[in-house]
C-alpha cells in the first residue's frame, strides 16, 4: 500500500509565497508520474506569522510540523519586521524549528551546470567544467545554539569594559552523526569528503578532526582530506571543481555554503535540506527578496529543486528526484530563464561572452515549464 506523506507547506515573506508555489506543482507532477500520494497544509511562519498570531512560529505551527514527514519552506523576515523584539524577530522562528526538529545535518548543494558558467564571477577556467558541491553543515550545535552571555562590568569600572560571550562547544556524538551523513554522501557521489575546521586554533576543532580520522577507517573507499577554513574559502574561489562533499561545523559551514552560493552567480539556484529527525525541513537558501516580491519575476529554482531533494530523503523515490532536477535543465537548456539569470546573461553578452540567446520566463510561466518537462513519461 502507497504511503500518503503529510507535508507542511511554510511560504513564508516576500517572494517565499511565490517560488513554493511554483515547486509545489513540481511536486505535484512527480506525485502523479511517479505513484506518490502526499497531504499538504499550508502554515503562517516568519513575517506573515507575527502579523497573523505574534509570532514567528505558533504552537499550532510547530504542531502541524511535528506531527508531518517533511517541512517545506519559503524565506522568511524584510523591512517590516526589522524592528521588532529580538526574541520574536522572523528568524528566530527559523532557528526554533530547526532546533525543535531535531535537522542536525544540513545539506546545500552548489551546482552550476556549465551551460550556466557565465553566471559565475569567476574566471571561465575555474568553472567552465561547471560545479557540484555539497556542503554538510552541522546545523544545531556550536557558537550559534551554545551559551550565550553579556559580561556587564565591575561595579564604578569603565562602561568599556561591558563584554559579550559566545560558547562554542561540540561533543562526540555531535560530531559522529554528522559525519557519518557526510560519509554516506561522498560513497554515494566521487568518494571524496573534505572535513574543514581550523584546528591549529581551536580546540573543537581538534576534537572534531579526531573524531572524523576515526571514522575514515569504518569508509575506506572514501578519500578524506581536511583544510582550513581559511584557506577552504580562498581554494573555493581558486578552484571550486577540486571540491565535491564539504564537511564542516555550524558557523564555518554557514559562511562557506553562502560563498559557494556567490560563486555559483546567483543564491536562487540552490535548495537545502536539513536531516537528521523525525521531520526534514527543504528549503531554497535564498532570501526573501522583498524588493521585488508581487512582480512574477522570482527565480524558483531553488524552492524546485528543494522539492527534489525532498522527494529523494523523504519520498525516497530518486527517480523522481531526478526527474525535477532533469527537468530544471531542460528548461534552461532551452534558453528559457528566469529574470534574475536572464540579467546576468544578458550582462555577459554586454562583456562579450559566448552566452546563449535567453528568453525571459515569469516565476508562474517557468513553474508551469519544469511542471510539464516532470510530468512526461
Amino acid at each position: 500500500m502507497t504511503k500518503t506523506f503529510r507535508l507542511a507547506i511554510l511560504p513564508g515573506d516576500g517572494i517565499g509565497p511565490e517560488v513554493t508555489t511554483a515547486a509545489m506543482k513540481a511536486l505535484e507532477a512527480a506525485a502523479k508520474r511517479f505513484d506518490l500520494s502526499y497531504q499538504a497544509q499550508t502554515y503562517p511562519s516568519g513575517g506573515a506569522a507575527i502579523d497573523q498570531e505574534g509570532t514567528p512560529l505558533s504552537e499550532r505551527t510547530l504542531a502541524a510540523c511535528r506531527a508531518s514527514d517533511a517541512v517545506l519552506m519559503g524565506a522568511v523576515g524584510g523591512p517590516k519586521w526589522d524592528n521588532v523584539p529580538s526574541q520574536i524577530r522572523p528568524e528566530r522562528g527559523l532557528l526554533g524549528l530547526r532546533k525543535e526538529m531535531g535537522a542536525f545535518a544540513n545539506l546545500r548543494p552548489v551546482r552550476l551546470p556549465p551551460l550556466l558558467a557565465d553566471l559565475s564571477p569567476l574566471r571561465h577556467q575555474a568553472v567552465g567544467r561547471g560545479i557540484d558541491i555539497v556542503f554538510v553543515r552541522e546545523l544545531t550545535g556550536g557558537l550559534y545554539f551554545g551559551p550565550k552571555r553579556r559580561i556587564p562590568p565591575e561595579p564604578g569600572h569603565d562602561p568599556d569594559e561591558l563584554a559579550a560571550e559566545d560558547t562554542l562547544r561540540y561533543s562526540v556524538a555531535e560530531i559522529k552523526r554528522v559525519a557519518e551523513v557526510a560519509f554516506r554522501l561522498a560513497a554515494a557521489r566521487s568518494k571524496n569528503l573534505c572535513s574543514v575546521d581550523k584546528e591549529n586554533v581551536l580546540f573543537s576543532s581538534r576534537l572534531w578532526r579526531e573524531i572524523v580520522n576515526n571514522m575514515a577507517a569504518n569508509w575506506p573507499d572514501v578519500k578524506v582530506t581536511h583544510m582550513y577554513v581559511d584557506n577552504c574559502a580562498m581554494q573555493l574561489v581558486r578552484a571550486p571543481a577540486r571540491f565535491d562533499v564539504i564537511l564542516t561545523e555550524n558557523t564555518f559551514g554557514d559562511i562557506l555554503s553562502d560563498l559557494g552560493g556567490a560563486i555559483s552567480g546567483s543564491l536562487g539556484l540552490l535548495p537545502s535540506a536539513s536531516l537528521g529527525g523525525k521531520v526534514a525541513v527543504y528549503e531554497p537558501v535564498h532570501g526573501s527578496a522583498p524588493d521585488i516580491a508581487g512582480r512574477g519575476i522570482a527565480n524558483p529554482i531553488g524552492a524546485v529543486l528543494s522539492v527534489a531533494m525532498m522527494l529523494r530523503h523523504t519520498f525516497e523515490s530518486e527517480a523522481a528526484a531526478r526527474a525535477v532536477e532533469s527537468a530544471v535543465d531542460h528548461v534552461l537548456a532551452t534558453g528559457c530563464l528566469p529574470a534574475d539569470l536572464a540579467s546576468s546573461m544578458s550582462d555577459a553578452h554586454k562583456k562579450g561572452k559566448d552566452a546563449p540567446t535567453v528568453k525571459v520566463t515569469g516565476t508562474v510561466d517557468f513553474g508551469k515549464l519544469i511542471a510539464a518537462e516532470v510530468a512526461k513519461a
